[in-house]
């Protein structure tokens, strides 16, 4: 089946997910003074729907999925019967419960149908375990779905064709041999790179392509994964066990018996090195994050300046240098996936290496 072909699919399980009745939901508000703090949130933070936009005081976004397992068993309902309020204000029954949503976590209601908060502001009321299709698991999903497609036409085209690649095949050849032959085969090694290049493909591809996502303008799905700590915390994870388990005896030799280390030397040296073992994978998934997080909220606060200023006078200027930040952000989008990468590899490449005499 064609390219074209698996993209359609795509657009029919996305018109089926969300139906029509469910794209608007609205909750009139008093007019309220510009907050750069509350867009840069709504922009960056996961969420249960895709805000589209505000308009005549009414707020228009695709509900997503609200998975639940409550105390009384599965729960699913469209996000969208919370009205858009994410204050607690909003009450949704269902399966004999009530539910509310406070700053994008779904709690139990509380006697008063609202939530409670302590003297720090911390909500106290129980909550349902969430297994919810939220903007960025959308968005993972999304990103699964296209390199699937992309690489089964990719595979397809190998089959028919045993020329040079051409179309597709021809654009997405050159990076799968640029991540065999400038990362994996250099850090890891001709013996041993061919195990772990289905993982770094996937990292490399995935993390590109999410951080794409977030960069298509007015696309509605287009919610950044990287923004999320815990995704780029998993690929970490991920990362740090294929290490350990992939490790050999030179490995931990150079941890617990470092060669040329006097003795005297060896009770500093030793925790030292188990540490290292963690603040790796810990310095990766940081690194992931606070650049793509970092890049949006720039963007997001040149374009705030037009309203902080309340003229359109400024707005060349905001307008100018978003547009050097957005185009310099998809430089930063395939950095960062090289980066996340090429580490990786070398951390690998660290444990299965073998030991010199």
């Amino acid at each position: 089946m064609a390219l074209k072909g698996y993209i359609a699919y795509i657009a029919l399980f996305l018109v089926s997910l969300f139906p029509l009745q469910g794209f608007a939901s609205a909750n009139e508000a008093e007019e309220e003074p510009f907050q750069i703090n509350k867009l840069i949130d709504e922009h960056i933070n996961d969420s249960h729907d895709f805000h589209v936009m505000d308009f005549n005081h009414h707020a228009y976004a695709i509900p997503l999925p609200v998975i639940l397992w409550t105390d009384n068993g599965l729960v699913v309902f469209m996000s969208s019967a919370f009205e858009h309020d994410n204050e607690g204000k909003v009450v949704v029954e269902r399966g004999g419960q009530k539910f509310v949503r406070y700053h994008e976590d779904i709690y139990y209601a509380n006697a008063e149908n609202t939530v409670s908060l302590d003297e720090k502001g911390q909500v106290t009321n129980a909550r349902p375990l969430n297994f919810s299709i939220t903007k960025n698991v959308f968005s993972m999903l999304l990103a699964s779905a296209l390199l699937l497609c992309l690489f089964i036409s990719m595979a397809r085209s190998y089959k028919k064709n045993d020329k040079a690649p051409k179309g597709l095949a021809g654009f997405l050849e050159p990076l799968v041999l640029f991540v065999r032959d400038d990362i994996a085969i250099p850090n890891i090694g001709e013996k041993h790179y061919a195990r772990y290049m289905p993982y770094l493909l996937t990292v490399f591809f995935l993390i590109w392509i999410g951080n794409l996502f977030g960069l298509i303008p007015f696309f509605p799905f287009a919610g950044t994964m990287t923004n999320n700590i815990l995704f780029t915390g998993i690929l970490a994870v991920f990362t740090l066990l294929i290490t350990l388990f992939s490790s050999k005896r030179n490995y931990w030799k150079h941890i617990f018996a470092p060669p040329g280390v006097p003795t005297w030397i060896l009770p500093i040296m030793i925790p030292i090195e188990v540490l290292s073992i963690f603040t790796k994978p810990f310095a990766l998934m940081i690194r992931l994050f606070a650049n793509i997080t970092a890049g949006h909220i720039i963007i997001l606060s040149l374009i705030s300046l037009i309203f902080i200023f309340g003229t359109i006078a400024i707005s060349p200027v905001s307008v100018l240098f978003t547009l050097f930040m957005s185009t310099l952000e998809l430089l930063v989008a395939a950095l960062q996936a090289y980066v996340f990468t090429l580490l990786s590899a070398l951390f690998i490449g660290q444990a299965v290496e073998e030991e010199h005499h």
